[in-house]
């Protein structure tokens, strides 16, 4: 195991921010893998599943059972973890520009659908090789404006030639879910039922893009480009959510932790048991299926049922009273599907979102995320 240290503000800045990497295994050996904890930096259970993922990764790694290479990211953004607002902190925009630090992530298929004219033939894993080795000099030919770009450019240059990316998140309220491309459906089922997932939120494209999507898209969108030669989707990227901003506990984390190196070990990169898979508790849904809850007026914000819970069109989910003339309306989902997050806050202001439904059928479309 080694440890790199990647320096992101220019010289004499006012502030200077660091990002800490920890390297296992060994390059080109097998696959590799990339995690990273916390890219919005007021997410905090990533972190601690990041410390249990850690100290197993080194005894791995020392007992020379790590058959691959292993980047493990723990804190993703040390300029959101400096961010606070009278107290509270705040990571998930970057105060200086009020953009969204997992939006706006170079999508290098654009530029590659020129570079690889002509270079890509009848062997996939050639084609793989090619792509990943520009993808990652676009990358790297960057020149970031802010601290933020320098941030973006690093974590992407580390993850773009993985074979696997697992991105460590948390919703306000929720129960556990995962978002993905949907060409990689199979690829993270088996992820799906050991972390056992509520939904499994699935599209080509879901705005915005994150930094999942900047690893994972470019593949579908260059064999759309060049249907004539074989370009498998090779990188496994997906937004691990893992529940509510409140959970950070160490029976959860160390829970989180095994499961993801089950994962890992099923995947052939580390020498560790996997058991047996426990059933999957949903069938993945599209993200364009997922109905956000609206608040139709300002008041007090009261759940009627549970997370996790399956509700049908015309259920009641939530009230909203008027604290002032008591009048009281009752928030119903128009679809059927799981009830899988919500709001931490219980009051709340005329169209604030109060929570999320996975259905079965996609109604929507353009920009499928919340800011």
């Amino acid at each position: 195991m080694h440890v790199k240290r990647h320096a992101l503000s220019a010289p004499h800045s006012s502030t200077s921010y660091q990002l800490t990497s920890y390297h296992y295994g060994t390059p080109g050996a097998g696959k590799k893998i990339y995690i990273q904890a916390a890219l919005h930096a007021d997410e905090v259970p990533g972190m601690l599943v990041a410390q249990f993922l850690r100290r197993e990764l080194e005894a791995l790694d020392a007992a020379g059972k790590v058959h691959g290479e292993i980047i493990l990211v723990p804190a993703a953004n040390p300029i959101g973890l400096a961010q606070a607002i009278q107290g509270a902190p705040f990571g998930r925009f970057d105060l200086t520009t009020g953009i969204n630090f997992n939006r706006a992530y170079l999508h290098v298929a654009e530029e590659l659908k020129r570079t690889l004219e002509g270079k890509l033939g009848p062997d996939a894993q050639a084609n793989v090789a090619e792509i990943r080795r520009q993808a990652l000099a676009l990358v790297q030919a960057q020149q970031p404006k802010t601290d933020a770009d320098a941030l973006k450019k690093t974590l992407l240059a580390m993850a773009i030639d993985a074979d696997i990316v697992l991105d460590l998140h948390c919703d306000n309220e929720a129960v556990l879910h995962i978002y993905a491309g949907t060409p990689l459906a199979d690829a993270i089922a088996p992820l799906a039922r050991l972390m056992g997932a509520h939904a499994v939120l699935l599209a080509l494209a879901a705005g915005g893009e994150p930094f999942d999507e900047a690893c994972s898209r470019l593949w579908w969108d260059l064999q759309a480009h060049f249907p004539n030669v074989p370009i498998p989707p090779a990188c496994v990227s997906t937004t691990v959510e893992l529940r509510g901003e409140m959970e950070v506990e160490y029976g959860l984390a160390e829970q989180d932790a095994d499961n993801l190196l089950r994962f890992l070990a099923l995947n052939g990169v580390i020498k560790r048991e996997v058991g047996e898979l426990p059933p999957a508790l949903c069938a993945a849904t599209p993200l364009e299926g997922v109905e956000p809850l609206l608040a139709p007026h300002p008041g007090v914000l009261v759940y009627t049922r549970k997370l996790g819970d399956k509700v049908k069109a015309g259920d009641g989910l939530a009230d909203v009273i008027d604290p002032v003339s008591g009048d009281t309306t009752t928030v119903r989902c128009t679809t059927d599907g799981v009830f899988f997050a919500r709001s931490a806050h219980r009051h709340v202001l005329r169209g604030m979102n109060i929570g999320k439904v996975a259905g079965a059928s996609a109604f929507r479309s353009g920009d499928l995320l919340s800011q």
